[in-house]
C-alpha cells in the first residue's frame, strides 16, 4: 500500500498524514484550509487542490474530519463517486456511531471497504506516531487496515463491527473526562488542606488513587515532564475536543437509554470552562478552575 489520500489536515492529521509519508508512502493531502495543505507538503505529502484529485489513484484514503455531518458528505459527495473501488476507506474522525454505520453501510453498498477508527493519544502522539486505533470494520478487512495505519499507530486494535469503534472511543473519553476531573479535584483540595500537592502525586501514583490522568498526564506542573501542564496546558487534547466527545457520550446514552450521570457532570463542567474561555488550552487545565486561579491567571488566559 504505497499510495494513500489523506483528508483532513487539522491538529491530528497534520502530523497523521506527515508519519504516512515518513514510511515513503506517497501521501496525497488535501484541506480546505490552505496552510494546513502547505504544512502537510513541508512535511513531505502531494498537496492537492480537491477530494476527487486526492483519491483518484488512491489505494487508501485516510479521513480526518472535525464532525459527522462533515463525514457524511465527504464520502456521499466525493470520496464514493470518486475513489477507485479497490480503495480502503478509513475514517479516523470522532464522530456519532450512528454516522459511522450509515457511512459503512453507503460504502459498502457501493463496493468499498471501510472501517471507522477513531484514534486516542493527542497531537503529540499523532506528531510521534503512536496513537492508539481502535476499529470497527468487518473482521476479514481488519489486516488491511491495521497495515494501512501502521506509520501512525503505536497499537491497533478492533473493537468490533462498523460502528464499534466509534462506541469506544466515547466511552474511553468519558473515563478519561471523568477520571481527569476526579484528579484535579484531589490536587486542589490537597493545596488547601497545606499538603504539598507534589507529595500527594507521590502518594497517590502509587496508592489507590492511580491513574493514567494522574501519572501519565498529571494536571500539575512537574511530575510528568511531557504533560502539557508543564508547557502553559498548550498542545495535547484541547478543551473544546474533550467537550466534544463528552457531549457524544451524552447523546449517545440518551439513545441507547444508558445512565451516564458522573459523563453529564463531567461534561457540564468543560462546558462551563470552554464558556470562559479556555476551549484551546489542554482538557487538564480544568485544574485551575477548581484553584480559583483563572480570574488572575493571565498567562492561563493568553
Amino acid at each position: 500500500m504505497t499510495r494513500i489520500a489523506f483528508i483532513g489536515l487539522g491538529n491530528m492529521g497534520g502530523g497523521m498524514a506527515a508519519n504516512q509519508a515518513k514510511a515513503q508512502r506517497r501521501v496525497m493531502a488535501y484541506d480546505l484550509s490552505k496552510p494546513a495543505i502547505e504544512r502537510a507538503a513541508a512535511a513531505g505529502c502531494e498537496a492537492v487542490g480537491s477530494v476527487a484529485e486526492a483519491v483518484a489513484e488512491a489505494e487508501a484514503v485516510i479521513t480526518m474530519l472535525p464532525a459527522g455531518s462533515h463525514v457524511r458528505q465527504v464520502y456521499a459527495e466525493e470520496v464514493l463517486p470518486q475513489a477507485p473501488r479497490s480503495a480502503l476507506l478509513i475514517d479516523c474522525s470522532t464522530i456519532d456511531v450512528e454516522s459511522a454505520r450509515a457511512v459503512a453501510a453507503q460504502a459498502k453498498a457501493s463496493g468499498f471497504r471501510f472501517a471507522d477508527a477513531p484514534v486516542s493519544g493527542g497531537t503529540a502522539a499523532a506528531d510521534a506516531g503512536t496513537l492508539a486505533f481502535m476499529v470497527g470494520c468487518d473482521e476479514p478487512d481488519f489486516p488491511a487496515i491495521e497495515e494501512a495505519l501502521k506509520p501512525m499507530s503505536r497499537v491497533t486494535v478492533r473493537a468490533g463491527d462498523h460502528g464499534a469503534g466509534q462506541a469506544a472511543k466515547i466511552c474511553n473519553n468519558m473515563v478519561l473526562g471523568v477520571s481527569m476531573i476526579g484528579v484535579c479535584e484531589a490536587l486542589a483540595l490537597a493545596e488547601r488542606l497545606g499538603l504539598d500537592p507534589l507529595k500527594f502525586f507521590e502518594i497517590s501514583s502509587q496508592s489507590s488513587g492511580q491513574c493514567w490522568s494522574l501519572t501519565s498526564y498529571c494536571p500539575w506542573p512537574g511530575p510528568v515532564p511531557a504533560a502539557p501542564s508543564n508547557r502553559g496546558y498548550e498542545g495535547g487534547f484541547a478543551t473544546a475536543m474533550m467537550l466534544k466527545d463528552l457531549k457524544l457520550a451524552q447523546e449517545a446514552a440518551a439513545r441507547s437509554g444508558a445512565a451516564a450521570p458522573l459523563g453529564a457532570t463531567a461534561e457540564g463542567l468543560y462546558a462551563l470552562f470552554d464558556r470562559l474561555g479556555y476551549g484551546g488550552k489542554d482538557f487538564s487545565a480544568i485544574l485551575e478552575l477548581f484553584r480559583g486561579r483563572l480570574a488572575s491567571d493571565h498567562a492561563l488566559r493568553t
